[in-house]
């Protein structure tokens, strides 16, 4: 069985290609656009130019059996695209389809897409989590360019012998993680006064080696075909319980101090920090349950275990 990981090079794309080596799967092929990468000894690597709709894909997939679709224009903050939809529907649309497509015609027998918790929304009511039944509700340019490509491989996939398997992870973190949550690590780190002590919202999280075991289950088990799944690591905190138990995966003491919720939202109002303040103060629950019923997966990780080797790279080389 030959496997094609797109965006190899990436966050998830390292994590899993050890993952998948661990479990003694050796035929695999890394794409990147990159021309010089490191990956270790014994893998294919293909290069390609882009993921545009008019990229030539047929190298890349020939003899391929499972492909796991990592790559993508990924969400920015301060995005500063004229139309941002048309460009993440250029790359996360037309571009994947356009893959989706060339493997079809190659004969890959699984195509395993890696979407978005964003695709049901932005936040949950608190004791209602998102499940794979959820109407989807998705609230930026983003997380609807990742719900019209689910549907689009759905349509191109129906009536055919190529699976499809989409995978909704929540935020993802581990060594290597970027943007809000290494921003968090930094001010953690440097002792900053945080004003989230009494903030008691409930989040689901997925630590980076919890997500590519999960990614792996989802090659070879049968039941896994056409189906979608949510996961997590198993375990919802909020934000100043995540704080604090990240603090002690670093050796430190988180500094918080306690103001009220709808302070801290009149005042990222007025800074034109929402959409940040949202995703501290807010819930996002995800339910797993599908997951561990149909495939038997549970997290192999718990989540401090998760946070203490995102500690460890973050004091080590972050």
């Amino acid at each position: 069985m030959k496997i094609l990981i797109t965006g190899a090079t990436g966050f998830v794309g390292h994590a899993l290609i050890k993952r998948i080596l661990s479990q003694g799967h050796h035929a695999v092929r890394a794409v990147s656009r990159r021309k010089h990468i490191t990956l270790p000894p014994g893998l294919e690597f293909a290069k390609i130019p882009g993921l545009e709709a008019d990229v030539d894909w047929a190298a890349a997939v020939s003899e391929i059996d499972i492909l796991i679709h990592l790559a993508a224009r990924v969400h920015v903050m301060c995005d500063t695209a004229v139309d941002p939809l048309a460009e993440f529907r250029k790359i996360n649309v037309k571009g994947t389809l356009n893959l989706a497509r060339q493997a079809l015609e190659s004969g890959v027998k699984r195509f395993i897409f890696v979407s978005s918790i964003k695709v049901c929304g932005n936040e949950t009511a608190s004791g209602q989590p998102f499940t794979e039944t959820c109407e989807p509700t998705p609230a930026d340019p983003y997380s609807v360019s990742k719900l019209e490509a689910e549907r689009a491989l759905s349509a191109l996939t129906r009536d055919t012998d190529m699976e499809l398997v989409t995978i909704r992870p929540p935020l993802v973190y581990g060594p290597g993680v970027k943007a809000n949550f290494l921003a968090v690590l930094k001010w953690l780190k440097r002792g900053i006064p945080l004003p989230f002590g009494a903030i008691y919202n409930r989040r689901s999280l997925v630590g980076l080696d919890n997500l590519a075991d999960f990614i792996c289950t989802c090659i070879e088990h049968p039941a896994a075909a056409d189906e979608i799944f949510l996961v997590s690591d198993g375990e919802d905190v909020s934000t100043s319980e995540l704080l604090r138990r990240t603090a002690k995966a670093m050796g430190f003491k988180a500094r918080l101090f306690p103001v009220p919720a709808w302070m801290i939202n009149a005042a990222a109002k007025a800074t034109g920090k929402k959409d940040m303040a949202k995703r501290l103060l807010g819930n996002l629950q995800v339910d797993i349950s599908k997951a561990q019923q149909v495939l038997g997966w549970n997290p192999p990780f718990s989540l401090d275990e998760e946070l203490a080797k995102t500690a460890h790279w973050f004091l080590q080389e972050g």
